[in-house]
């Protein structure tokens, strides 16, 4: 039987990470964001800062050295041309299908939805968000700060999200067309968010 992967792509400061460790929990299965990170790094050889780096971050290259880099299979670690973006996004990429085919989980970010299209699991996609004034409000009181730092910091992540998405899968990140499933936080706390995509994932 396939295993049922939910992935979330969330906007910043409308709880995603938090309701995908929700889910997990709730559902008893795998729970993955950061630590796909590590199990990268492991996985090539190749040190965690690169990862970290790279990680959800806008790449800088041209359309041509984009299009080179993805007709082209993994660069060994070893090699010295490794630790480009494209380098760090395929490894990451790997280790995602890996864990798909392994046992049902939750992945948070990294374009999974994109990544396991097609896989053969359960993909049920999820995106979270909720209105920009109610992400401020949330990462006003999360780490107080001032409107203006949460304002700022809200766009600035969210557009790097999109840049990212956008690079690697040559989609729009808030196209609902890429999701089964959009959650408005404003209209669900974080547990009936949780229950509600725990509900889809069990009819998918």
């Amino acid at each position: 039987m396939a295993n049922t992967v939910i992935t979330i792509a969330r906007g910043y400061g409308s709880g995603g990470r938090t309701i995908g460790r929700m889910i997990a929990d709730k559902m008893n299965i795998s729970f993955y964001d950061r630590n796909l990170l590590y199990l990268a790094s492991d996985k090539s050889g190749v040190g965690l800062e690169y990862f970290l780096k790279h990680d959800e971050a806008p790449a800088k290259q041209g359309f041509f050295e984009r299009l080179s880099n993805l007709s082209t299979k993994n660069v060994p670690p070893e090699s010295g041309r490794f630790k480009s973006h494209m380098d760090v996004f395929k490894y990451q990429s790997d280790i995602i299908r890996e864990l798909a085919k392994k046992s049902d989980c939750v992945i948070i970010g990294r374009c999974a939805n994109h990544t396991l299209s097609g896989s053969g699991c359960k993909l049920v996609r999820v995106f979270i968000w909720a209105p920009h004034s109610k992400c401020v409000e949330t990462v006003m009181k999360k780490f107080s700060v001032t409107e203006a730092e949460a304002d700022k910091t809200i766009r600035d992540i969210d557009k790097h999200r999109s840049e990212y998405y956008k690079y690697y899968t040559g989609n729009d990140w808030e196209d609902i067309r890429n999701y089964d499933l959009c959650v408005n936080t404003a209209e669900y706390d974080d547990e009936g968010a949780a229950n509600l995509i725990c509900r889809v994932a069990s009819v998918f």
